[in-house]
């Protein structure tokens, strides 16, 4: 077995020939329930000789088995006064301008300062409540405190914009449906390398973890379907600032894709392969770095309210240093 990061590889014996493939890694990482290796596994995050397989594969000597520990959230967090930006709120969710720069839930080596803890100062939750059941497995108290602070899904750190967060168990079900059944709209505005040669397009590329560098995500053919779509908000010389639709919500889905055409978002350090350092002009070379974060906002975000039954819109404007580097650019 290796490990780096948070990503392990396995290679069955010929004595765990014929195991179930959530049977073996339960035995393997036993810090992690089986329920969760099995969401695991539906999510793609396990690979069996770099393929995608069900939790009831039966394992054959000499299969690599690659495992990705998704976020190895924090059983136990504290409530933190921090400063978060309330769009809207009610008794039953509220919505949020996350600042780039926070961390969303709490994670491996990370256990402070994220969107979580402010959220959980914000509705009053109290340690007690926070810790949870001690006598429940660690997936069943990790999933409830995602529930009892309304985490339904995320923005990558370094991304801005607006995220909804529900107040009770019932809403947070209702919300994760909508998700689910691809009902939310959220639509983003970025910044990217190049000037596009159509004024719209659509990108519809399988995602997965790329196998060398287990933080990233690559372009995969037995990768997870995503599909993105785009159009051109204005352009700017050697940039382009576009909207972007996602209708699947993959990890760094529209900074990998969007790369993968040859236009990378502006300051993404992780997926631009150094172009960022490819400008030019010194005074734009310098704004970016000064930015310290991609140029990506999710800017629209609509939904049914899973009590009112009404379609709620929301629109938040770009934050200054975005909206500031454009000008400098013009």
């Amino acid at each position: 077995m290796t490990e780096e990061n948070s990503s392990l590889v396995f290679a069955a014996s010929p004595e765990e020939k014929g195991l179930r493939l959530d049977a073996f890694l339960a035995g393997k990482v036993e810090s992690w329930s089986r329920s969760r290796l099995q969401r695991l596994i539906d999510d793609g995050d396990v690979l069996v000789n770099q393929k995608q397989a069900k939790p009831s594969y039966k394992l054959h000597a000499g299969d690599e088995i690659d495992v990705d520990l998704v976020e190895v959230a924090a059983v136990r967090f504290e409530a933190e006064d921090l400063p978060i930006e309330v769009i809207y709120e009610d008794e039953h969710l509220a919505v949020v301008n996350k600042a780039a720069g926070m961390i969303v839930h709490p994670g491996a080596g990370v256990s402070s300062g994220t969107l979580a803890n402010a959220l959980a100062f914000h509705f009053g939750l109290a340690g007690a409540e926070l810790a949870g059941d001690p006598g429940e497995d660690r997936d069943s108290r990790i999933q409830n405190l995602k529930t009892k602070i309304g985490i339904v899904h995320r923005l990558d750190k370094d991304t801005s914009g607006l995220m909804v967060v529900a107040k009770t168990e019932k809403v947070h079900e209702a919300l994760s449906d909508q998700f689910r059944d691809r009902e939310v709209f959220k639509q983003y505005v970025a910044l990217v390398h190049g000037s596009t040669r159509d004024n719209s397009g659509r990108i519809d590329k399988p995602l997965a973890r790329d196998r060398w560098h287990r933080t990233k995500m690559t372009v995969a053919a037995n990768g997870r379907n995503a599909l993105t779509v785009w159009k051109v908000r204005q352009r700017f010389g050697k940039f382009t600032l576009l909207e972007v639709e996602i209708k699947t919500g993959r990890t760094h889905q529209i900074r990998v894709h969007l790369a993968s055409i040859n236009h990378p978002v502006v300051g993404d350090e992780t997926y631009n392969e150094g172009r960022d350092n490819t400008v030019a002009d010194s005074d734009v070379n310098r704004a970016i770095e000064s930015m310290k974060r991609v140029f990506l906002h999710a800017e629209k975000l609509s939904f049914t309210h899973p009590v009112t039954a009404e379609l709620i819109e929301f629109m938040q404007p770009m934050p200054d240093e975005l909206s500031s580097f454009l000008a400098n650019i013009k």
